[in-house]
C-alpha cells in the first residue's frame, strides 16, 4: 500500500493504543515486521499547551520510521494547530481519531462522537489536511453509533472529499463491545465507495485473519491492534507467508522467551526500573498466554518488586513450559480470555488522556 511518499508494501499496520504503544511496544513490532507504527494517542490540546505526557507519546526516533501520530480533539482551529506542531517531529503519517468509544471520550463529544457530527467531522478533517500539508492525513472510523445508526458509507466520503489520504475502518459501532463480532462486510462497501485507500481493523489475531479481511473486502490493508500485543510474531507470520506461502506459526517457548526479555530491558531503558516493572509484568503475562502454565505465571508475577526478579521467575518459568507435564491449564481457553479482557485497564488511562483534552 502506497500513500503519497509512504510505501509500506503489503506488510501490516500497527494500530495506536493507549498506554501500550510505546517505544519498545514499536520497536519490537518493527524489527519482527509492521510496516507502519503509531505512537500512543496524543490530546490535540496536551499539544498545543506542550503538556509533558503528550510531548513524551510523541517522542520517536529515527529508526523507529516510518511512523505515524494519532490526535485526539474536536475543535477544528486546535486540532489544526496541533497539527502545525506535530510536523515539526516529521512523522510519516498524522491521524484523527474518530474511533475512541470509552464512555468519557464521548462525553466530551470527542472520538466515535464525531461520527453523529457530520459538519463538525468535515471541518475537522479540512482544516486538518490543510495544516497536515505534504503529510497525509488518516481518519479512523467505527461503522456508526450503533447498529441502527450505521454511516460509515456518508462519513468515508466526508473524509476523502476533505483531503484524508486513508481511511481505517474498525468494523464495529461505537456501542458494541469487544464481545461483538466485527461486521467485514461493511469494509467493501467502504472500498467500492471512495477512491482512497482503506484499511481495516478489527479482530485481526492470526496471518489467516488478515489475508481474509483482504480477500472478503478489498481493503488496502490491516491494522492489527490486541492481536500484536504480546505477539510481535504475528508481522512475521505474515510477511512469510505472502513472500513464500509458508506461516511459520507461533515460536517456541525459547525464542518467546528472548525475545520477552530484551523487550523488558527495552522499557526498562525507556522508563527506569520504577515505571517499567508494571509494564514490563503486563507484557511478560500477554507474551507468556500463548503457552502452557500461563496460571501459574499469573499466580506469581505480580508479587514481583524488581526487573532482575522479574526477568529470574520469566526465565524459570519458561524452562517449566518446556517440560510437558508443566501444563495444568489450556492455552487455547486462557488465549480466548485475553482477547475479550486485554484491554480492561485502559478505562483509566483514557479518563487521564480525555482529562487533558479538556483543560
Amino acid at each position: 500500500m502506497k500513500i503519497g511518499n509512504l510505501d509500506i508494501g503489503k506488510k501490516l499496520i500497527l494500530a495506536p493504543m493507549a498506554e501500550i504503544s510505546d517505544s519498545s511496544f514499536r520497536k519490537t513490532a518493527k524489527q519482527f515486521g509492521a510496516g507502519l507504527t503509531f505512537t500512543q494517542m496524543v490530546s490535540a490540546s496536551g499539544v498545543i499547551n506542550n503538556n509533558f505526557d503528550t510531548l513524551r507519546f510523541l517522542s520517536f526516533s529515527r529508526d523507529e520510521k516510518p511512523i505515524g501520530v494519532q490526535i485526539l480533539g474536536n475543535d477544528p482551529a486546535i486540532i489544526s494547530e496541533a497539527i502545525s506542531e506535530i510536523k515539526k517531529f516529521k512523522p510519516d503519517l498524522i491521524d484523527i481519531n474518530c474511533g475512541c468509544s470509552v464512555d468519557k471520550v464521548l462525553r466530551n463529544d470527542m472520538g466515535s462522537y464525531l461520527l453523529t457530527n457530520p459538519a463538525l467531522l468535515s471541518q475537522i478533517i479540512k482544516k486538518g489536511a490543510a495544516a497536515a500539508g505534504d503529510i497525509p492525513l488518516s481518519v479512523k472510523l467505527r461503522l456508526g453509533k450503533d447498529r441502527k445508526n450505521i454511516n460509515i458509507i456518508e462519513n468515508a466520503k466526508i473524509a476523502e472529499d476533505n483531503g484524508a489520504s486513508l481511511i481505517a475502518v474498525h468494523c464495529r459501532t461505537s456501542a458494541d463491545s469487544y464481545e461483538t463480532e466485527p461486521d467485514w462486510s461493511w469494509l467493501r462497501k467502504v472500498k467500492e465507495s471512495v477512491n482512497i485507500s482503506v484499511v481495516g481493523n478489527g479482530s485481526v489475531f492470526t496471518p489467516r485473519d488478515a489475508f481474509d479481511m483482504i480477500e472478503q473486502t478489498g481493503c488496502d490493508s490491516v491494522m492489527v491492534g490486541r492481536g500484536a500485543i504480546g505477539n510481535p510474531f504475528l508481522f512475521t507470520r505474515y510477511n512469510s507467508a505472502c513472500e513464500n506461502g509458508e506461516d511459520t506459526g507461533q515460536p517456541d517457548i525459547g525464542i518467546a522467551e528472548s525475545v520477552l526479555l530484551k523487550h523488558i530491558e527495552l522499557l526498562k531503558n525507556e522508563f527506569g526500573e520504577d515505571i517499567a516493572l508494571n509494564k514490563a509484568k503486563k507484557q511478560s503475562i500477554w507474551y507468556l498466554q500463548f503457552y502452557p502454565g500461563i496460571n501459574s505465571f499469573l499466580e506469581n508475577v505480580f508479587s514481583v518488586r524488581r526487573i532482575e526478579d522479574l526477568n529470574i521467575l520469566v526465565a524459570d518459568h519458561c524452562k517449566k513450559v518446556k517440560d510437558i507435564n508443566s501444563g495444568g491449564d489450556n492455552p487455547a481457553e486462557i488465549y480466548q480470555k485475553f482477547k475479550k479482557r486485554i484491554l480492561f485497564w485502559l478505562e483509566e488511562e483514557n479518563e487521564k488522556l480525555v482529562a487533558g483534552s479538556t483543560k
